[in-house]
């Protein structure tokens, strides 16, 4: 099994005149392995997954893959709202080669812990694959609970959990319920120093798109013994990272990127719009203060 305790880039989908950029997507993945980063989260949040095709879908996992050396950890996003579509998903992710599924807290339905223990072990249990739990209350409004998480730990398959809330002693919470071998990857880049003291393996991340190198250095001077340096390194980007979310994910981060000269386009599909230009300046000001741009 690959490693999945690491610095991992949750892709944007680039577009371009309403398709898929794929010239972009390619020089955006060299850029991130050049720079280290493990691995990648294809179809989650941050490449649009609502307005994908299934078959666009499909497309992005081969094109990546035939990006990445062959030993590149791929993780798919498969979760939904409905666990049968969520199981078809992950299904289908294990078919086409995905190296671990990554399926978040069913949204707007509202489930019971109960519930979620039971979903989460549905989707675990008809794969063969790893799967990671994702935690993101700000958009799921649901949240798991520790007692929960700890409950699907024991599950077969169920590996670890992108935990996103930004709540730093809920991630020692589950430290302590879960053990160290359960894979704890954070979901907040503005909090991303203080998870790894509190115990955390790595990152799920958007940041990593633009500041790869600076994100991977911060896991090793924390994993070393440095953590102050990274404190106070972190600082400098802090609020960089605070504009990547000043509008919703992807839509800063996009606009980031084209500013690199990564993508061509900042494009994104309905109901989500490019970034207000006012706030596009102030990101391109922090860029050049920072020495991105």
């Amino acid at each position: 099994m690959k490693k999945f305790k690491g610095t991992f880039t949750a892709l944007i989908t680039p577009f371009k005149n309403g398709s898929i950029d794929f010239d972009s997507l390619r020089k955006l993945v060299r850029q991130q392995l050049d720079a280290g980063i493990d691995g990648f989260v294809v179809n989650g949040t941050t490449a649009e997954s609502p307005s994908l095709s299934d078959s666009e879908v499909h497309e992005l996992f081969v094109k990546i893959k035939s990006y990445c050396p062959s030993n590149t950890p791929l993780i798919m996003g498969t979760g939904s709202n409905s666990t049968e579509k969520s199981v078809q998903a992950s299904v289908q992710a294990e078919k086409w080669g995905a190296d671990a599924i990554l399926v978040v807290v069913p949204y707007y339905n509202k489930p019971p812990q109960r519930g979620l223990v039971q979903h989460f072990e549905k989707v675990a249990t008809a794969v063969k694959i790893p799967t990671i739990l994702y935690n993101v209350p700000g958009r799921t409004i649901t949240a798991l609970e520790t007692s929960s998480i700890q409950k699907l730990s024991q599950v077969n398959g169920v590996i670890g959990i992108k935990e996103a809330s930004g709540k730093i002693d809920f991630a020692k919470e589950i430290v302590d319920r879960c053990g160290k071998e359960f894979t704890l990857l954070s979901g907040d880049d503005g909090t991303y120093v203080e998870f790894l003291a509190a115990g955390g393996h790595g990152v799920i991340s958007v940041a990593t798109h633009v500041i790869p190198k600076q994100m991977i250095q911060w896991k090793s001077w924390v994993q070393n013994g440095e953590l102050e340096k990274a404190r106070q390194d972190i600082q400098k980007y802090s609020e960089l990272i605070n504009l990547l979310f000043v509008e919703a994910n992807p839509i800063p981060v996009k606009k980031a990127l084209q500013f690199m000269g990564i993508i061509d386009s900042a494009e994104l599909r309905l109901p989500l719009v490019e970034m207000d230009a006012e706030l596009a300046e102030k990101l391109r000001s922090e860029m050049k203060k920072v020495g991105l741009l």
